[in-house]
């Protein structure tokens, strides 16, 4: 199996690499086949682990890495992650608005809740597509010949991209679960957050001189949308919760642990 990943094409690496991920994702979208009932004070503390998880990834996943590309492009990169964190958060005010009037139209019940967690599962999409373009530039990169980075230390990054997913693949199917969607449903919604890594590892593989000059616009643009996110619904909505404190101490929990993933395997 090894041997034939290190004989396979730069592109069939990076769909295994990408599918991993992709199935990692799925894994944390699974939890929740777990839960038989859970009760209001269980989703709250989720809905405030998953905000503290997409805070913590904005930055390390995001905005850090966003910064070190521009300022190796020879870019001013306080000027170009500005740009592209401000339009993250505009496009998902904008998505917000386009939401809810659709959601009024088709008269569907728990508008707040439903477009909370479509707006969820839309920034965890958007965030994982820098994620798996910067795994198809690693890969051909390579192939390009264009830096030093190795298979091996490639192969790592999507390890490290991975692993940082299940948090998120839980993050998305865990609100739709308390939204009183089926497990199925949620677990599919979660699953196809997803999706889009194998494909933009494939399309960052084969455009990797033009991907690296826009890669930071992208990753900027996808942390001020999950910024917008988790600070204009999911930690309003776990306060209204009587534990309070409680559901702040997730929030903290939950980017501990994205920040201990991102710096470990980062």
């Amino acid at each position: 199996m090894i041997s034939f990943y290190i004989h396979a094409s730069v592109y069939m690496q990076v769909l295994i690499a990408t599918l991993m991920t992709w199935g990692i994702t799925a894994l944390g979208a699974a939890v929740v086949f777990f839960f038989k009932k859970v009760n209001g004070t269980v989703l709250d503390a989720m809905l405030g682990l998953s905000a503290g998880v997409m805070i913590a990834a904005s930055f390390w996943s995001l905005l850090e890495p966003a910064i070190d590309g521009a300022n190796r492009l020879g870019m001013t990169s306080w000027l170009v992650v500005s740009i592209g964190f401000l339009l993250g958060c505009i496009i998902l005010i904008l998505g917000d608005i386009v939401f809810k009037k659709y959601l009024q139209r088709k008269k569907i019940k728990n508008l707040v809740g439903i477009k909370r967690s479509l707006m969820l599962m839309f920034s965890i999409t958007l965030h994982n597509i820098p994620e798996g373009l910067a795994i198809g530039v690693a890969f051909g990169s390579i192939a390009s010949g264009l830096d030093g980075t190795t298979l091996s230390s490639a192969f790592m990054l999507a390890v490290g991209v991975g692993i940082q997913n299940f948090p998120e693949g839980s993050s998305v199917s865990l609100p739709f679960r308390r939204e009183k969607y089926s497990r199925l449903k949620s677990f599919t919604y979660g699953a196809l957050s997803g999706i889009v890594e194998p494909i933009a590892g494939l399309a960052g593989c084969m455009l990797v001189m033009y991907v690296q000059n826009i890669l930071p616009l992208f990753l900027s643009f996808a942390a001020g949308a999950m910024i917008y996110v988790a600070v204009s619904e999911l930690i309003p909505e776990s306060q209204n919760n009587k534990y309070k404190n409680l559901i702040s101490l997730f929030t903290i929990l939950g980017f501990v642990i994205m920040m201990i993933l991102d710096v470990s395997f980062g």
